[in-house]
């Protein structure tokens, strides 16, 4: 027969047990479940994504101004971030591969969100002065040399927000209908963002642009821009007097609006592009950095600032 104080503690075990498939983890009393974050743009959808919940806790790897982590490397203080975390969101896509080889090392029991996986009719990467006009650049998922930069998309960041949700209430079911409505809603307002890039690139004057680096490719497909010349092959990879040449008769030839630079690299090449093209200079902000104290509509703040310089410098019809 079983006593009082067995009983107890049979209860007490349903109870620890009925948590912890509700939660999809055991914590310790009051910890939270804690995300980790690769880069801004990814640290952003997720804070979209998780609002709400009090038991998550979401934190930002690199710092805030870094920018697209091409040739970043991993710092003390990043090792003690990936050590406590319980999961890691990344960009994915070969953005991270400064991480390949640390991460069991660091923590063997953290798990890795690859935020841009199932994402379909992904960009291949382009050389600097390529012509792009036509976005024949579609690659398949696991091709090499594929674009990683989502999420300068608005459509694009909404697909992120929904795998991002998807993987969260996998590690946290009692989350899951917080994760999901959140990023649903998000999701809606990224693709009413990316509606008025379309419908104010169809008044535009000259749709054809040149931009600094590939990161710009994702978000001239969804909107109707054509790139018809790229400045730098890498990021910060200024290219040679030659180089710069070819480019300038590429954009002469294709007729190009406009030259348009990034506000986390230097404007010097794509300014001395324009001036001898001929053609308008201006900052298009791909929203890969931003402050420490970001609000949640940071990215459709400055994506609506991107809107209106297209307009401005494009022209309209």
């Amino acid at each position: 027969m079983i006593g009082k104080c067995e009983m107890k503690a049979i209860i007490m075990s349903c109870i620890f047990l009925l948590s912890f498939l509700m939660t999809g983890e055991v914590y310790s009393s009051g910890k939270k479940m804690e995300v980790l974050c690769s880069t801004f743009p990814v640290y952003q959808i997720t804070r979209n994504v998780v609002q709400g919940n009090a038991a998550v806790k979401v934190e930002l790897m690199l710092p805030p101004a870094s920018g697209c982590p091409h040739d970043y490397s991993l710092t003390p203080k990043d090792m003690q971030k990936i050590s406590r975390a319980d999961i890691l969101i990344i960009n994915g896509l070969g953005m991270e591969e400064f991480m390949d080889t640390i991460l069991g090392k660091a923590n063997s029991r953290l798990r890795v969100v690859d935020s841009s996986a199932g994402i379909k009719n992904l960009l291949g990467n382009a050389d600097g002065g390529q012509i792009l006009t036509g976005h024949d650049k579609v690659k398949d998922h696991h091709h090499e040399g594929v674009n990683p930069h989502l999420f300068a998309s608005p459509r694009m960041c909404g697909q992120l927000a929904m795998n991002i949700a998807s993987a969260l209430s996998k590690a946290d079911p009692g989350g899951a209908e917080t994760y999901n409505r959140n990023a649903k809603a998000y999701a809606s307002k990224m693709n009413r963002l990316s509606d008025n890039f379309v419908s104010s690139v169809k008044m535009l004057k000259n749709r054809n642009i040149v931009t600094q680096h590939g990161v710009f490719d994702y978000l001239a497909r969804d909107a109707g821009l054509d790139i018809v010349a790229v400045i730098e092959s890498h990021p910060g990879q200024e290219p040679s007097a030659s180089e710069m040449l070819s480019i300038i008769r590429e954009v002469k030839r294709y007729k190009a609006g406009a030259v348009f630079y990034e506000p986390q690299y230097s404007s010097k090449v794509p300014q001395v592009i324009a001036k001898e093209a001929g053609i308008p200079s201006a900052i298009l902000d791909p929203v890969a950095t931003g402050p420490e104290n970001a609000g949640l509509n940071y990215y459709e703040m400055v994506m609506m600032k991107n809107i209106e310089t297209l307009k401005v410098t494009l022209g309209k019809k």
